[in-house]
């Protein structure tokens, strides 16, 4: 495997530093989900299903808010359309560990609403800093970026919950979203090519496929061959979503949750191994498929008995998680014209938390009727069955919207 790609890509003007401030930004939301669990299943005296629902919770308001706020960014620029972001989540996770069961499931959605956007912000940014041709590369790195967050901050999160309490931790994810949405707006990553040096240059912006000229902005963002692609999303979410809490559910019966951090960073580490090899290759892979993969190598973690074996399928399992994760982005930023991306970023991000708000109860309440095992087992079925359903789907549909889903990628 060679990294020249890479090295080539971070040497591109403003892609460093964006890479750099988007690994700082994500860690409080990173560290949200294994915080709430710990605390719902802790002080709270609730079960796992009870646990999924304020996930769920938190992801069907990022499933309305995500495309309002990326439509807010395409329209005002990031700084004005994160103001209200950071006010509102740091609000909301200051005041939840004071908060009864009810009352932490409307604050939740409530958070999930106002979500800081960091994630499609990035990826925005990344569709303008890079030429179409390295698109595909630098995807893969966001992804490996994000593996490497969620690699820090469950392990942060998990540190103060244990060592210090569940209120001392969801406190600190509410200052820690301060921060991290102040610094994104300090660096107002550029989200349209007449913010670039030289933007009047020729290629400066693509268009998405048969649109053209004026009608770049009017044109529809919801079209089949992107609906194709937030099927995927959801099958991937849902997957990620359920391997999540049942990790976590693993670990507790065993009375290992201290041990909770280092599994998640090593089921980060097999994504962020993947995602290497797949960004500094040449193959395009159907994102599809990438999803299908990472439902059938989680299938391993049902039946594992010990912290050591469920080590090794965690990590095994983890390797498709950024590929399919850069896929799926760098198809989305593809198929949408610039002026929309913003919104169709925000689509993706509703597609995932769909998946997660699916993901997370339904294999938290078959952890709490079954044991961990079922819930691997759920996740790994349920989300493989959405990969082949969008695969027949495509199969059967108008050949233009596998073709427009397939394109291949140039690497530059």
């Amino acid at each position: 495997m060679s990294l020249a790609p890479y090295a080539d890509l971070l040497r591109r003007p403003g892609v460093l530093r964006l890479v750099l401030v988007a690994l700082v930004a994500r860690i409080p939301h990173a560290a949200t989900g294994v915080v709430v669990m710990l605390h719902v299943v802790g002080p709270l005296g609730k079960g796992y299903a009870q646990a999924g629902l304020v996930t769920a919770a938190m992801t069907v308001g990022m499933a309305i808010g995500a495309p309002w706020r990326g439509r807010r960014v395409d329209s005002l620029g990031v700084r004005l359309a994160l103001l209200p972001s950071v006010i509102v989540e740091a609000a909301v996770w200051v005041v939840a560990p004071f908060l009864g069961y009810e009352a932490l499931i409307g604050a939740a959605f409530v958070a999930g609403v106002f979500l800081v956007p960091v994630f499609s912000v990035v990826r925005q940014s990344l569709g303008v800093l890079v030429p179409l041709g390295a698109q595909r590369t630098a995807y893969a790195l966001d992804s490996v970026g994000t593996e490497l967050t969620f690699m820090l901050a469950p392990a942060i999160g998990v540190l103060i919950a244990t060592q210090v309490s569940t209120t001392a931790a969801l406190v600190t994810v509410g200052i820690a979203t301060v921060g991290s949405g102040a610094l994104l707006m300090w660096f107002d990553p550029p989200t349209r090519s007449h913010q670039l040096a030289g933007a009047g240059e020729a290629g400066s912006t693509r268009p998405g496929p048969g649109v053209a000229g004026a009608e770049l902005a009017r044109a529809r963002v919801l079209t089949p061959a992107l609906l194709a692609v937030l099927v995927t999303s959801v099958a991937a979410s849902l997957v990620l979503n359920g391997t999540d809490v049942s990790i976590v559910a693993s670990l507790k019966g065993w009375g290992q949750v201290p041990s909770l951090g280092w599994m998640m960073a090593l089921w980060s580490a097999g994504s962020v191994l993947g995602g290497l090899v797949y960004g500094a290759g040449r193959r395009t892979v159907h994102p599809l498929t990438l999803a299908l993969s990472l439902a059938l190598l989680t299938v391993p973690a049902a039946f594992v008995h010990s912290p050591l074996l469920l080590a090794v399928a965690v990590f095994v399992a983890g390797l498709p998680c950024a590929p399919a994760l850069s896929s799926i982005t760098a198809t989305v930023a593809r198929l949408v014209p610039e002026e929309r991306r913003g919104e169709a970023m925000g689509w993706q991000g509703t597609a995932m938390t769909v998946g997660g708000s699916l993901g997370a109860p339904l294999c938290g309440w078959m952890i709490d009727a079954r044991g961990p095992g079922a819930g691997f087992l759920t996740a790994a079925v349920v989300g493989g069955l959405l990969a082949v359903s969008g695969l027949v789907a495509l199969r059967y549909r108008d050949r233009s919207v596998e073709a427009a889903v397939l394109e291949p990628v140039a690497l530059s």
